[in-house]
């Protein structure tokens, strides 16, 4: 609906100062200033498809459509209608297999075959999902070559190095998400490698778990790690053995343990999710013609090797009448409803025809089974409205009728489809209606229909992330099936030419009960995420689901002192629950903690004074580790600083080097002043072959002075090899008290050696230098001075938008707690 049709307290809101700008920013294309040259580009692009008769009047529909609140996905809103060769298409699965190069056994494409279709997925604009199982294990043997397999964990570093590289369509990075499941022999390195600072920051990662680990756990029942591929003869040696059905088993170990390692690493890092495959696979549709192994980035589609998430939410809160009582008893028209979704299903399925496809297996699997995934977005923020709280039974009850009416209104509009248009190719009604799959539990009508005509799409439902279009389109609506994160926060933005702009941003429904004058206090039926329990956000989960066949796109907020063991019991009630996956997070002091929002006192009904750097609901600080914050710059001024002369022997003899240290003068949490290396430098006027590569390396070393994990830099210098032979610095003592030379195994290990060894000496000096005065060289690096940023400010991974290292994950995906900016979602 227009704006003008909206309820009327809705349409009296003025557009928010950051919805205006986002949209100009991510959604206008060239000569577009108005919403409805923007919608009207989308409705001409997903009209151009229909017979030429039927166009024009498919066109205004979509666009009345579009107006009533069914938009696209990210995606379909920046590019349909525009020259842009990116596709509409929001993301994909990619198959992986057990080759270098060309197919495997089983014709799954190699491990840099897919890399290359991965990378051109991302290039048009496609986030992609893996399941790196197929990989042989660490240790398998390879008889191609004669030698060990290094294990699907070193080819994920590869793809994430490929993913940061690569800028997609509309100038952002590509979003993956990498799945292994629990019996592969690589398990607990996957599951353990994002507890290495700056691994895997590309990727979401998931663990694929059965029915039979979980009954394993729960019976305390040992568990075996199995791959099809031959173990090396080390392991063989250590035990592998070959079972029955021909599986390789690689170790063993009590199904517990591996759970509790699981479970240990998602508390403390947010990671690795859980998708329940045996639960997707049960619901299916087509279960009967395709093996689903992974997910989209985010986890609402499950998806078949090619497959493809083709999404677009509907907004509710426009379908409110009388919101919070105004005028009327508040209640959510259905009927208006209905007749949306079944134009956005139309639309949906246009759009895999309008799209421009990165890949021919993309567009092939799309045109057998024709996907779609209708959502909506703004849940949250519509309980508020028709006053019902989002952690009590009647606010689910409300979700579970409107998410029952999307899934009739989408299943019928499919049906017509496919009697207008032609059922989808792969469509079986005998395998499709099969017991236990999605749609053997829909109304006998629709199966009936179904039966009879076929349907178009295999697949119509999806809850996915909505950060950018709900803040673009929905006037900051609730995201997706979320509750509200914060009422209010303040966003700094980094704009093109370098400056930075601060906006309010208030949620929806929080302004629009402002703007109606109630009073000073928020009702109780204002609840936020950080305010419910986890165990009600995981029973909205249960309410939805079962009327959605594909699945949920949720975060679990939990607060920092959670019980471990209730968090545990979170993951198997979602299972008992029949949920397809799920996805915490904790704010802790590995992670970083929430910032503090902007506060709304209930009782006073407006913003309290608070920093305007602050963005996320407030949540008691957890101790900060000054040696392992983030230092955005330089701090401006001088530093203590040391030179060093290094001196030490390669091949071609003595070399001698003099770097420079400078010390940041920081407290630690029980009062003690201590000094952090924060920057490294070659001063300059040295000669020799060496000097870029260490200038170079030097500048490598500051950076990751300043973010935290300079002990872990300095790590990977010691463990460089070269050709040229090993290099000799400093001595170790023997047991026996006698001192040798120390051998490196080059030269960038060895220098790694020395600056470390100046660190610790530093550190254990009173005061003073560690050099003589004469031996400084003569020219002093030149710094250029800058601020330092606030320790309080950094809060988890570093935002691309606005700089701060305050990127936790809510609602599925990335988000600024400082600046607000969405990461990849929407």
């Amino acid at each position: 609906m227009k704006r003008d049709t909206l309820p009327n307290a809705q349409a009296r809101l003025a557009v928010q100062p950051i919805s205006r700008d986002v949209l100009a920013e991510k959604y206008f294309k060239s000569g577009e200033t108005s919403l409805e040259q923007l919608y009207g580009r989308v409705a001409r692009a997903l009209a151009s498809v229909e017979k030429p008769k039927l166009r024009t009047e498919w066109e205004q529909k979509f666009l009345a459509n579009l107006h009533a609140g069914a938009i696209g996905a990210g995606r379909i809103m920046s590019a349909a209608g525009t020259d842009i060769q990116a596709t509409l298409i929001n993301c994909f699965v990619q198959p992986v297999g057990d080759a270098i190069q060309g197919v495997d056994d089983e014709g799954y494409p190699g491990i840099y075959e897919a890399l290359r279709e991965a990378a051109e997925t991302m290039r048009r604009g496609g986030g992609v999902g893996y399941d790196f199982s197929r990989i042989r294990p660490k240790g398998a043997y390879v008889k191609g070559t004669a030698s060990m397999a290094s294990g699907p964990c070193s080819y994920m570093n590869v793809f994430d190095q490929s993913c940061s590289t690569v800028e997609s369509a509309g100038a952002r990075r590509g979003a993956q998400m990498g799945v292994l499941r629990v019996d592969h022999p690589d398990v607990l390195e996957f599951i353990t490698a994002k507890r290495t600072p700056g691994r895997w920051n590309n990727f979401n990662v998931s663990v694929g778990v059965t029915d039979a680990f979980m009954k394993a756990v729960a019976e305390g029942a040992e568990w075996e790690l199995v791959h099809s591929a031959l173990p090396g003869p080390k392991l063989i040696e250590e035990g592998a053995s070959q079972r029955a059905d021909g599986q390789w088993v690689y170790s063993r170990l009590p199904a517990r343990e591996l759970w509790d390692t699981i479970m240990k690493s998602t508390y403390d890092f947010a990671e690795p999710g859980i998708l329940f495959l045996d639960q997707i696979r049960r619901d299916n549709n087509l279960n009967y013609c395709e093996r689903i192994e992974a997910t989209n980035p985010c986890g609402e589609q499950p998806l078949p090797p090619y497959g493809c998430c083709d999404l677009g939410p509907i907004i509710l809160t426009n379908f409110v009448r009388h919101p919070f009582g105004e005028g009327g008893q508040p209640a959510f028209d259905f009927d208006e409803f209905e007749k949306v979704v079944a134009t956005q299903t139309r639309a949906l399925d246009n759009v895999l025809d309008v799209t421009f496809w990165p890949l021919e297996q993309q567009r092939a699997e799309s045109a057998a089974k024709r996907r779609i995934g209708v959502g909506f977005t703004g849940l949250g923020n519509t309980l508020a409205m028709l006053e019902l709280r989002y952690d009590r039974p009647d606010g689910r009850e409300m979700a579970t009728r409107i998410a029952r009416h999307m899934r009739d209104a989408a299943y019928r509009a499919s049906v017509g489809l496919a009697q207008e248009k032609g059922a989808f190719p792969k469509f079986n009604a005998d395998g499709y209606l099969a017991e236990g799959t999605f749609a053997s539990r829909l109304p006998e009508d629709i199966q009936a229909s179904i039966r009879q005509h076929g349907i178009r799409n295999s697949h119509l439902l999806s809850i996915a992330p909505t950060g950018t279009v709900s803040l673009a389109f929905a006037d900051n609506a609730s995201n997706g099936i979320e509750p509200p994160f914060s009422w209010t926060y303040k966003r700094n933005k980094r704009e093109a030419d370098g400056s930075r702009s601060e906006y309010t941003v208030e949620d929806h429904a929080y302004r629009l009960y402002r703007s109606l004058n109630r009073g000073d206090t928020l009702p109780e039926y204002f609840v936020s995420a950080l305010e419910m329990s986890a165990a009600d956000h995981v029973a909205m989960m249960e309410a939805v689901q079962p009327f959605v066949d594909t699945s949920i796109s949720k975060t679990v907020n939990i607060p920092e002192d959670y019980p471990y063991d209730d968090f545990k019991d979170l993951y198997r009630q979602a299972w008992r629950a029949g949920l397809k996956g799920l996805a915490t997070y904790r704010p802790n002091s590995i992670l970083g903690a929430v910032l503090e929002a902007t506060p709304v006192n209930k009782d006073a009904g407006k913003p309290a004074e608070a920093s305007p750097a602050v963005a996320a609901p407030a949540m008691a600080q957890p101790p900060v580790d000054p040696m392992r914050t983030v230092i955005e710059k330089r701090p401006s001024g001088g530093l203590p600083a040391i030179t060093e002369k290094i001196e030490y022997w390669t091949s071609e003899g003595q070399q001698r080097l003099y770097l420079i240290v400078s010390f940041l003068p920081v407290t630690t949490p029980d009062g003690h002043s201590v000094e952090r290396a924060i920057e490294f430098f070659m001063p300059v006027g040295q000669s020799g072959e060496s000097q870029q590569w260490i200038t170079a390396t030097m500048r490598m070393l500051s950076l990751a002075a300043r973010g935290g994990f300079l002990d872990r830099a300095l790590s990977d210098m010691r463990k460089v090899t070269w050709d040229r032979g090993p290099v000799r610095l400093g001595t170790y003592e023997k047991p026996d008290g006698t001192h040798v030379p120390r051998w490196h195994d080059s030269e960038v290990a060895a220098i790694g050696y020395a600056i470390e060894n100046l660190i610790a000496q530093r550190a254990q000096a009173a005061q003073g230098s560690l050099f003589d005065v004469e031996e400084l060289p003569a020219t002093e690096p030149k710094v250029e001075p800058s601020t330092l940023v606030s320790p309080s400010a950094m809060a988890g991974k570093k935002c691309p938008e606005c700089g701060a290292h305050a990127m936790i994950r809510k609602d599925g995906c990335d988000y600024c707690t400082q600046c607000g900016y969405m990461g990849s979602c929407g």
